[in-house]
């Protein structure tokens, strides 16, 4: 049985990143890694979630909670550095298949 940690770790994500998606999706833990780790791997998954932090980001200063949209905007600078953009072209391709 996978625990939690476990599905952190495979989402490519930091505990930071998910929690992000837990606020911004109002989600458990685990469905918000395992939706981050989806869209990390999808073609218009990382423009997604960094929309997502962003709008994080607005929610905290709306609330004029300026500490919390401090750290998320650490967290999205993690998630740019860490998180190219998804490029189909630049994923290696497999033997045998042609463009």
């Amino acid at each position: 049985m996978l625990t939690l940690d476990d599905v952190i770790g495979m989402s490519e994500l930091t505990e930071d990143e998910i929690d992000a998606i837990v606020e911004h999706e109002h989600c458990p833990e685990i469905i918000a890694a395992e939706l981050g780790n989806y869209l990390v791997h999808s073609a218009n998954g990382v423009p997604l979630l960094k929309r997502m932090i962003l709008e994080d980001i607005a929610a905290a200063e709306a609330k004029e909670n300026y500490a919390h949209a401090l750290k998320l905007r650490l967290v999205l600078r993690h998630f740019v550095e860490t998180h190219p953009d998804y490029d189909p072209e630049a994923m290696p391709q497999s033997a045998g298949e042609r463009r």
